[in-house]
């Protein structure tokens, strides 16, 4: 039977990160046709500091993808992680370099699907959420003109944020989100939640009606409540951290010297600088 990884290009080989004078968004893994025209295409974008990028980050992808193909009419056609940039000043923060870098480890070595564009972590701003869907929309809806239907038409792709449970709580906290951002982000273009022990998603949503059918709660069937923070202090106190990180990012923590005094690794260009209420609030994903 085919799968979600059929059909997708492989990606070229990690290169460094890079600045926006020689950006140029990454295809190489993103569908260029549509299986089913009758569907809505659908790509996934986590937005968080994947600092660094664990297992349930990759995790969230897949169960996101099964939740689509069986209780949607949704194609996933694509997914991408975007690392927040350095101003967003979090303790435990590497460089954006190193981020970038794992990422592109992870997915290189985890999947044939997901890929990482570098676009938000080489602002020298902060990126607030919305503006960053935003990218998305305009490269792949604008630029590319959405994707190919098996009989030759373009269709435009619905993109939709994917993140933890914890972000639906920040967003239902009063003063944390502006009523433009939330419209924006949940309004135009909507979210898959993946669910969290300890989360009360249905207080959280309960404050989000009005764009309750553009939220999607994804139920985790095997539990899973590993977080970058829990790694980062593992790492700190020299714990392993095997099985929960894939090998080719601990090798890569391990030859830079990542966390060793969790804070010692963020970048250092930004300090003193006052981080955005949304930055303070939490990212889009764990980590």
């Amino acid at each position: 039977m085919a799968t979600l990884e059929d059909q997708v290009p492989q990606r070229p080989s990690i290169s460094s990160t890079g600045n926006l004078t020689n950006y140029s968004f990454p295809q190489a893994r993103l569908r260029r046709c549509m299986k089913d025209s009758s569907k809505t295409p659908l790509l996934l974008v986590a937005c968080g500091s994947f600092s660094p990028i664990t297992y349930l980050h990759l995790r969230m992808f897949e169960m996101a993808a099964d939740f689509a193909k069986y209780n949607s009419d949704f194609e996933v056609v694509g997914g991408y992680l975007s690392p927040v940039s350095d101003a967003y000043r979090k303790a435990g923060l590497a460089s954006a370099e190193h981020r970038i870098a794992m990422t592109r480890i992870a997915t290189e070595q985890s999947s044939t699907w997901l890929d990482v564009d570098p676009w938000e972590a080489i602002q020298k701003e902060y990126q607030p959420t919305a503006l960053v869907l935003d990218h998305f929309e305009h490269e792949i809806n604008v630029a590319q003109r959405g994707i190919a239907t098996e009989g030759g038409e373009r269709k435009h792709v619905r993109i939709v944020l994917l993140a933890g449970a914890d972000l639906i709580q920040t967003m239902s906290t009063p003063g944390v989100w502006s009523q433009d951002d939330l419209d924006h982000i949940l309004g135009k273009y909507g979210v898959f939640i993946v669910e969290r022990a300890g989360t009360d998603i249905d207080d959280a949503l309960a404050t989000l009606t009005p764009w309750r059918h553009n939220i999607w709660v994804i139920q985790q069937l095997i539990q899973n409540d590993v977080s970058s923070t829990k790694i980062r202090l593992f790492l700190k106190r020299e714990m392993s951290v095997r099985y929960l990180v894939p090998a080719p990012v601990i090798k890569y923590i391990e030859d830079h010297g990542l966390y060793e005094d969790d804070g010692a690794s963020s970048s250092i260009h930004e300090k003193g600088r006052e981080v955005p209420a949304e930055a303070a609030a939490g990212s889009s994903t764990s980590g």
